[in-house]
C-alpha cells in the first residue's frame, strides 16, 4: 500500500535536505509525493526566514530539474515567511493551505504523512488554521535532541520553538527522530560518497559534491564525516530501517527541555537507525538512471 506524503523542507539550509527530496521521489513504488514545502530557516545562509524559505523553495525546484522531475513544479509550494509569533496565532503560506487542503482528502483509516525536516512553522500554521486536519494526518518529525541528551536545543526546533509546541500540543499523531543521540549516527564520508554516487547521474554528482565541498569548508586536511540527518525521516516511512517505540508525549519547553503532558495521545520516537542498510538503499535508489 503507498503511503501519501507531503514533505515539508528548509532545503538550502544543509546539504542533507536535498538527499530526502531524491529519496521520497525515488521510492514511489511505496510513497506517493503529494507536495513538497519550502520551510522558513535563518543561519549564515539566509538573511532571515523570509529568505530562507525562497531560497529553500528554489533549491527543491534545483533538485526536481537534476531528477528531470520538472512535472512535479506545480506541487512544489512557498512556506511561511517568519516564525509563529505566538502558539494561537498561524502564518498564512501557499504551502500551509496546501496541507490543510491535502489533508481533508484524509481519514483516520488512511492518513496523509506530513514529514518534516526543518523549523515546523507550515505544519503548526496548519494545524492552528483547521484544527480537525489532527485527525487525518501523521506527523514525521526530524527535531529536538534524544530525551537522554542534556537539552533539546536543536536547529529546527529553536527555529520557531512556538511552532514545535503547537504541533505536540495539538494531538496529531507523531512521530520524532531526534538529531544529536539518534540520527547523529547516520553519517557518510568522502570516500563513500565518491564510490557510491559520483560519476552516477547528475543528480548524484549534485548531491556528493555539495556534501563534500560543505564538509571541506571546515574539515579539509582532517579526517571527517558528515551527518545526512533528513534523509532518515524518509526512512522511517519505508519500514525496517530503523527502530522507535511508543511513549508518553513530552512537548518542548521554552527553554529547551522535555515536559510531560498527561491527557494528550501517546507519541513514537525513534532511537536507533540502522545505519548500513539505510546508506545502502539510500545510494542505491539516487544512483539509478532518472
Amino acid at each position: 500500500m503507498l503511503l501519501d506524503v507531503i514533505l515539508d523542507t528548509d532545503a538550502y539550509n544543509e546539504i542533507d535536505d536535498q538527499f530526502a527530496i531524491a529519496y521520497l521521489l525515488r521510492s514511489a513504488d511505496k510513497l506517493r509525493c503529494r507536495a513538497v514545502c519550502a520551510a522558513p530557516f535563518h543561519n549564515q545562509k539566509s538573511g532571515g526566514p523570509a529568505d530562507g524559505m525562497e531560497k529553500s523553495y528554489h533549491e527543491i525546484r534545483k533538485i526536481l530539474s537534476l531528477m528531470e522531475r520538472e512535472d512535479l513544479y506545480p506541487q512544489v509550494f512557498r512556506g511561511s515567511d517568519r516564525w509563529l509569533k505566538d502558539e494561537k496565532t498561524p502564518v498564512d503560506s501557499p504551502a500551509a493551505r496546501e496541507i490543510v487542503r491535502l489533508a481533508g482528502e484524509y481519514s483516520p483509516e488512511k492518513p496523509l504523512y506530513v514529514v518534516a525536516i526543518g523549523a515546523i512553522t507550515n505544519v503548526a500554521s496548519a494545524l492552528l488554521t483547521a484544527p480537525g486536519i489532527a485527525r487525518s494526518i501523521v506527523v514525521v518529525w526530524l527535531g529536538g535532541h534524544a530525551p537522554h541528551w542534556e537539552n533539546t536545543w536543536e536547529f529546527n526546533m529553536a527555529g520557531d520553538i512556538a511552532a514545535a509546541r503547537v504541533v505536540f500540543l495539538s494531538g496529531a499523531p507523531l512521530v520524532q527522530l531526534p538529531c544529536m543521540g539518534v540520527v547523529s549516527a547516520f553519517t557518510t564520508t568522502k570516500p563513500e560518497l565518491e564510490y557510491w554516487l559520483a560519476g552516477k547521474n547528475a543528480l548524484c554528482d549534485y548531491l556528493a559534491q555539495n556534501t563534500i565541498d560543505e564538509a571541506e569548508r571546515y574539515a579539509k586536511g582532517r579526517p571527517w564525516s558528515r551527518v545526512i540527518w533528513d534523509a532518515t525521516a524518509v526512512g522511517w516511512l519505508l519500514g525496517g530501517l530503523m527502530r522507535d517505540q511508543e511513549i508518553p508525549r513530552h512537548v518542548p519547553s521554552y527553554d529547551f527541555q522535555y515536559e510531560a503532558q498527561p491527557g494528550l495521545p501517546p507519541m513514537r520516537i525513534v532511537w536507533h537507525v540502522d545505519r548500513d542498510r539505510l546508506m545502502e538503499d539510500l545510494f542505491k535508489k539516487l544512483a539509478r538512471a532518472a
